[in-house]
Formats: C-alpha cells, sequence, structure tokens
C-alpha cells in the first residue's frame, strides 16, 4: 500500500502547492515594478508554468521515478543537490537531539511509573504539563537572550564561527558543539513531556498486568521483572514514537533551524516556500512522505520481533 499511498501523497502535495497564491514569476515582478511583462511570460515559459496542471504533474513525476526532481527556481541547480547539501546539517542536529530525547524520556517515564505516587512522579507530571505550555519558539528566543545576548556563554546563529575554517580540526569540533548546544536543548525539551509522560502511560499499564503480578510471585527480583518483562512490551508505543520521528531526522525543526540560523532541511523548505521554489518544496515533501511510510513499516515489523503476540501473515 506504499506506493499508492504516496502516488495520492504526491497528487495532493502538488495541487495544494499550485493554488497556493502567486508563483516564482509574479514574486519577481514585487520585488522589481519595472521588469517588462514580456519578460514574464517568458520566465515563465522557461518553468513550464503555462502548461495544464496534469501536465506538470506528469512531468514531475516521470522525473521522481528517477530521483529527478527537476531544479531549483532559485539557481538552477538540481534539486537533489541542493537538498543533499542541506541534509547533513539537519542529520546531525536532529539525529543528536532525538537520541539525547530518548535516551533522557525513556527512563525517566519508566521510573515515574515504577514510584507512581511518589515525587520522581508528581515531578515528572508538572514537567510535562510545563513542556507542554511551552512554545518552542519563545523558549529559544529567551535562551537566546539569556546564554547568547546578557551572558554571551554560547553563540546564537548559524553552523561555525566566522575563520572556523582555518582552525585545526579538534577546535573546529568543538567550534560545532558549541554551535549545538542551544539548539540540542530546544529540540529536546520540545519532545521530553511527550515522550516521558506516554512511556509511564505504557509501563504502569504493563506493571498492573497479571503476569507481571505472576512474575513477582514466583520469587523474581524486581530487576528482572520490571527490564526483562514489563519494558519489552511497554516500548511498543515508544517504537511507534521512533518510527514516525524518522521524517523528522530528515526534515528537521522549520522553527528550530529558522531561528537559530542553523543550515538544515527546514530552513531550506521555508527558504523554498517563501520563494515559490516548487520544485524543492514538492522534492522535500515526497521525500519526508516516503520516510513517513518507511518509519510505519518498520514500527510494524517491530512490534512483531518485540511482541510474540504479534503476527503477521
Amino acid at each position: 500500500m506504499m506506493v499508492p499511498l504516496l502516488l495520492g501523497i504526491s497528487i495532493l502535495s502538488f495541487t495544494i502547492i499550485k493554488l497556493a497564491p502567486g508563483d516564482p514569476a509574479s514574486l519577481t515582478v514585487n520585488m522589481n515594478a519595472k521588469i517588462d511583462p514580456g519578460y514574464i511570460t517568458k520566465l515563465r515559459e522557461a518553468y513550464g508554468l503555462n502548461d495544464p496542471l496534469y501536465v506538470q504533474y506528469g512531468r514531475w513525476l516521470k522525473g521522481m521515478f528517477t530521483l529527478n526532481f527537476g531544479k531549483s527556481f532559485k539557481d538552477d541547480r538540481p534539486v537533489l543537490d541542493v537538498i543533499s547539501e542541506r541534509f547533513p546539517a539537519t542529520l546531525l542536529l536532529t539525529g543528536l537531539s532525538e537520541l539525547l530525547l530518548f535516551l533522557i524520556a525513556v527512563p525517566l517515564g519508566v521510573a515515574a511509573a515504577y514510584y507512581r505516587g511518589h515525587w520522581l512522579d508528581r515531578f515528572t507530571t508538572v514537567f510535562a504539563f510545563v513542556g507542554f505550555a511551552t512554545p518552542t519558539f519563545w523558549l529559544a528566543l529567551l535562551l537566546m537572550l539569556i546564554f547568547g545576548v546578557q551572558l554571551n556563554w554560547l553563540p546564537v546563529s548559524g553552523m561555525w564561527s566566522v575563520g572556523s575554517e582555518y582552525l585545526p580540526w579538534y577546535e573546529r569540533v568543538g567550534d560545532l558543539a558549541w554551535h549545538l548546544i542551544l539548539p540540542v536543548v530546544v529540540s529536546v525539551f520540545g519532545g521530553l513531556a511527550s515522550v516521558s509522560r506516554f512511556a509511564r502511560s505504557s509501563m504502569v499499564e504493563v506493571l498492573q498486568q497479571d503476569y507481571i503480578r505472576t512474575a513477582r510471585a514466583k520469587g523474581l527480583t524486581e530487576f528482572r521483572v520490571v527490564f526483562r518483562h514489563a519494558l519489552p512490551n511497554a516500548l511498543l508505543p515508544i517504537i511507534t514514537l521512533l518510527g514516525l520521528s524518522l521524517p523528522g531526522l530528515l526534515a528537521g525543526g522549520t522553527i528550530i533551524e529558522t531561528i537559530f540560523g542553523w543550515p538544515g532541511m527546514g530552513r531550506l523548505n521555508w527558504e523554498a516556500i517563501m520563494s515559490r521554489n516548487y520544485p524543492v518544496v514538492m522534492g522535500i515533501g515526497i521525500i519526508l512522505a516516503f520516510f513517513t511510510l518507511l518509519g510505519n513499516l518498520l514500527a510494524d515489523i517491530a512490534y512483531a520481533a518485540l511482541d510474540p503476540r504479534i503476527k503477521y501473515e
């Protein structure tokens, strides 16, 4: 079902993008009112914008099967090359953020479930409410103001410092890590509340099952009961979150990357949308759709691997 679903997503995405007001040619007119109208007509013809919608989609679909998403309207470069340039920066930021997120949130949720009603459980509940209520952009601007402007401890924009290309490799690594601190903290904080609550609720449900009481009645240690019998079954909802986080590893966070000036996919997507760069928007969109479907498929396979009750004929 991934193939027809991906095809349907591409049709909807292409149609919605084309229904949006404006195009690269009209944007050029808005930037310079003195441009000759004949030039605008030639520009639309060069971009293929005068063709019927189904012709434009058919041309794009034909190239998609060979990973040819067309050329960027901005600099006439292949879309795949433009995306490939931004991908490593996004993978570094989001990969590190997701790794830290699950390493912190899952143990925190499991501990809150095990010590239900304890001060740790109450703390995580309050923390979750604060995390859900805190806008990402507000937290990013607040941390930039405190640690970047007032205290001048951390850089607030970009991936590298000016002139870092002349530094030794170990100083470049340190400079990169220094620039990663604020965006990673904001990214991890944004997902920590939801993932920890997912882990807690799932673990609470599993700890109340009959087989857990049976395991304890047989004299098994608490460590074995919790980590051998309860935790694998409680991880099923977390696997869903891991599967759905796969496209996020590629897309990046548009808000975070834009605020911090991080040269990743999220910022590229925002720039392409604002400049009506249709090929780049469609290229990013279809790649994310594919990895979303792939993440769901991998999550389904992981279900059967972890839970013997789940079988796929």
